[in-house]
C-alpha cells in the first residue's frame, strides 16, 4: 500500500514538472503569437516563417497580402505564415534613444 502511494505521488510530481516546464510556457507563447497575428494591420513590416520580409498591403480574416521591396512583388499567404513583426530601422533607432535616455537618467540619479 505504501509503495502505491509513493508511485502515485511520483507521477503527480512528474506531471507538475512537465506542466510548468513545457506545457504552460508553450501555451503562453502560442497565445502571444495569436494576439500578434490578430493585431496585424496595413503597413506593418513582417517576417514570414520562410524568412521573407515584406510589408502588409491587405489583411483579411485568414489571408494577408505582402508587398516585397524588390520589384514591388506581391504575395498572397495565410495569416498563420507570419512569424513576427520586423523591427524597422526607425523603430530600432527609437528604441536605442529610449534606452540611452533611461540610462542617462539613471546616471544622473546616482
Amino acid at each position: 500500500m505504501d509503495g502505491s502511494i509513493t508511485s502515485i505521488g511520483f507521477l503527480v510530481i512528474m506531471f507538475a514538472i512537465f506542466y510548468f516546464m513545457l506545457i504552460r510556457p508553450q501555451r503562453k507563447k502560442d497565445k502571444e503569437i495569436k494576439e500578434m497575428r490578430s493585431s496585424l494591420k496595413r503597413g506593418d513590416e513582417v517576417i514570414t516563417i520562410g524568412g521573407i520580409y515584406g510589408s502588409i498591403i491587405k489583411v483579411n480574416d485568414e489571408i494577408v497580402i505582402l508587398e516585397l521591396d524588390h520589384a514591388k512583388q506581391r504575395l498572397k499567404m495565410g495569416k498563420w505564415a507570419i512569424r513576427e513583426r520586423a523591427i524597422t530601422l526607425e523603430e530600432e533607432s527609437e528604441t536605442k534613444e529610449v534606452e540611452e535616455d533611461t540610462s542617462s537618467e539613471d546616471e544622473n540619479k546616482e
